[in-house]
């Protein structure tokens, strides 16, 4: 049986280094790395707190240093997700963490741009590019990222902003965000994973965000999620990650179901599946089992991807996607189990 047709908004293309490229493009470009094999690596994916995570993140991420590099790992990325059912893909890339060690700008969104031309002929799935600013680095390096920037604009439809988020608020870049606003870029931001409900309405009402990126710590806050649920401003959950993470004990413990029942625009997502566990397909599998969601559930968190999609540009194309979530025929309830949870 098919998986249900899904939109991901909500992922880091470098999260998605599997230990066995990495050790590939090691061997390719000669970069020695701290660990012996793959299962001694795998090992490593054992974090204690989002920076943990990062500092690993972060330094595997040493092995991509070609055009070549960047395209395979967004090729290989998206081959898993169209296994998943996704349809169309919103990725998130950090450049300051490629140019900060040496990689131009332009090898960079090159090599991306080399895998998402021929996503639609290869894997069927329309893709957009958000470029990322490294938010525990100098407001003043967020500038000169969108300075490069502007030679690839035709290739890149946003700015998001994400990385260690507790003590760098989003209201730190402000002047670069309305720089972004400024040249046509839409605009997301990481907030509320870790950070307190105060840092999604600094993101809504300094940076002008169209999307919060996590947005799990709005429940604390009654009066926001009546804001948000009335301004329809979507959440791009990731359950996977916020277990990894902990900021959550247990995936049961999840408020998804919750913030589902309270009319927020939420969607499901895997954030950086190559070390969180699971692409987007397991983690609707997780959040349906762990959850308990009907299937009408998971419908609705298919629909909501779509409808927070960037595919303004494309409504006739967002309109077919949404069709095809109306039509999906989940059957039994067995096949929901299995529906989503092969991972190639």
């Amino acid at each position: 049986m098919a998986p249900l047709p899904k939109a991901e908004l909500h992922l880091h293309i470098e999260g998605t280094l599997e230990p066995e490229l990495a050790f590939a493009l090691a061997a390719r470009n000669r970069v020695q790395l701290p660990w012996a094999d793959t299962e001694e690596l795998r090992k490593a994916y054992l974090f204690s707190d989002l920076q943990s995570f990062l500092d690993l993140y972060y330094g595997l991420m040493t092995v991509l240093r070609t055009a070549d590099d960047f395209a395979e790992l967004a090729d290989a990325y998206l081959a898993r997700a169209a296994a998943q059912g996704v349809r169309h893909a919103e990725i998130f890339f950090d450049p300051q963490a490629h140019t900060g060690r040496g990689i131009a700008f332009g090898t960079v969104v090159e090599g991306l741009a080399r895998a998402l031309d021929h996503s639609e002929e290869r894997h069927g799935i329309s893709t957009r590019l958000i470029m990322c600013f490294l938010r525990d680095l100098p407001a003043e390096s967020a500038r000169e990222t969108l300075e490069a920037a502007k030679p690839y604009l035709n290739r890149i439809t946003g700015v998001g902003l994400d990385s260690a988020e507790v003590g760098h608020p989003p209201s730190k870049f402000a002047e670069v965000y309305e720089a972004a606003a400024a040249l046509g870029l839409r605009k997301v931001a990481h907030a509320g994973e870790e950070g307190p409900p105060a840092y999604i309405r600094e993101a809504l009402d300094v940076l002008g965000v169209e999307r919060i990126d996590h947005g799990l710590r709005a429940v604390e806050d009654p009066e926001l999620v009546a804001r948000l649920v009335r301004d329809r401003v979507p959440l791009t959950l990731c359950p996977l990650s916020n277990v990894r993470l902990r900021a959550i004990d247990l995936l049961e413990d999840h408020p998804l179901r919750s913030m589902l029942e309270a009319g927020l625009l939420v969607t499901v997502n895997s954030d950086d599946p190559a070390y969180f566990g699971g692409y987007v397909g397991d983690t609707f599998h997780a959040v349906h089992e762990a959850l308990g969601l009907a299937p009408e559930q998971l419908r609705e968190l298919a629909r909501n991807s779509f409808l927070a999609s960037f595919l303004d540009d494309d409504e006739e194309r967002r309109a077919r996607y949404l069709a095809e979530v109306e039509a999906y025929d989940f059957g039994s309830s067995d096949s929901v189990d299995a529906v989503d949870s092969a991972r190639p």
